[in-house]
């Protein structure tokens, strides 16, 4: 045996054994117990958990969830860049912005509905008919960097108008709702249950919705930290398995997932169907080079409209290795 091959034959040994080791250890792990691991999972407005209990999809969960509520995806992705969340979904807009910011946080899973869900809505008795007529008016896109600024950026190119024809107000979600009921916004960019109660409460018209502006694309994202725990990614494994079946559910049993809603968002039910396609759209998509360019095309349009500067690689900021069920 020659001195080259006998390094080779060694080498290949030591990979064997490396390789056995890995799969011992993964072995290993199928079989701990997750009791102890806690799960901290941000929640905007409450939605995901109540649906899921909804669905009965939180009876088995052989981890803890420790639960948190914010208002918005600003306020999440504020959390998961504190490291006080280990897991959240927003659009991949805000989490754009979010990871331009700082935020040591990968995108691990992504649901899309093609773009409905975020609309532009205008009083019921608005003399807004179109989008050109938004020259000139006062628009509330949220909060800076949220999907409904993404999609009023949009609507504007659209229109062929730009940020500076219009006098943008940047708002939480109950100020600009209360700004919205009080006259004193001529538009509004929402999503949501905000879009379900002015709608329903509030009779507001949808100026027009996401659909071929935005991606639809909504997002799951967890810290560095939490994924280099290997109890928590298997945790964040089970969990986005329970949202994929949180929206089979929905498809499935639309007469229980609009009795749900209605009550959750306190609102009538023929309000809730008119919404119900944005949750029914919603299907887990792979982890790719395309959903990589369709993120970096969002840091792009950021840039475009002056939200964001710099350059940023978001293929560095995707884990494609989690495990699906």
């Amino acid at each position: 045996m020659t001195t080259i091959f006998r390094r080779l034959f060694n080498f290949a040994l030591g990979g064997l054994a490396a390789a056995s080791l890995l799969g011992a250890a993964t072995a290993s792990f199928a079989a701990e117990d997750l009791s102890k691991v806690v799960l901290r999972v941000g929640d905007q407005t409450g939605a995901t958990r109540a649906k899921l209990e909804a669905a009965g999809l939180l009876k088995d969960v052989p981890y803890q969830i420790e639960w948190s509520v914010y208002p918005a995806a600003v306020n999440l992705h504020e959390a998961l860049k504190a490291d006080a969340v280990d897991i959240g979904q927003a659009a991949d807009s805000p989490t754009v912005s979010a990871i331009a910011g700082g935020s040591r946080i990968k995108v691990v899973a992504n649901f899309s509905n093609g773009g409905l869900g975020s609309s532009l809505i205008v009083p019921a008795d608005s003399p807004i008919k179109t989008i050109q007529d938004l020259k000139g008016k006062t628009l509330s896109p949220t909060t800076r960097g949220s999907v409904a600024h993404y999609l009023t950026l949009g609507v504007l190119k659209k229109a062929g108008l730009t940020a500076n024809d219009v006098k943008l107000a940047f708002l939480t979600p109950a100020d600009a709702s209360a700004a919205f009921q009080s006259g004193s916004i001529d538009a509004w960019g929402t999503w949501g249950v905000y879009l379900a109660r002015s709608i329903g409460t509030l009779k507001a018209t949808e100026l027009i919705d996401g659909v071929g502006i935005n991606t639809g694309n909504f997002v799951l994202s967890a810290t560095d930290s939490a994924l280099a725990n290997p109890g928590k990614v298997a945790a964040i494994a089970d969990f986005v398995a329970r949202v994929d079946r949180g929206y089979d559910w929905s498809r499935e049993n639309k007469d229980a997932y609009v009795d749900f809603y209605a009550g959750f968002a306190k609102q009538d039910r023929e309000t809730v169907d008119l919404i119900y396609p944005a949750e029914a759209g919603y299907k887990r998509q792979p982890i790719d080079d395309a959903f990589v360019a369709s993120l970096q095309n969002v840091f792009e349009t950021w840039k475009e409209a002056g939200v964001l500067t710099g350059s940023l690689n978001l293929g560095d900021y995707v884990y494609r290795d989690l495990a699906t069920n």
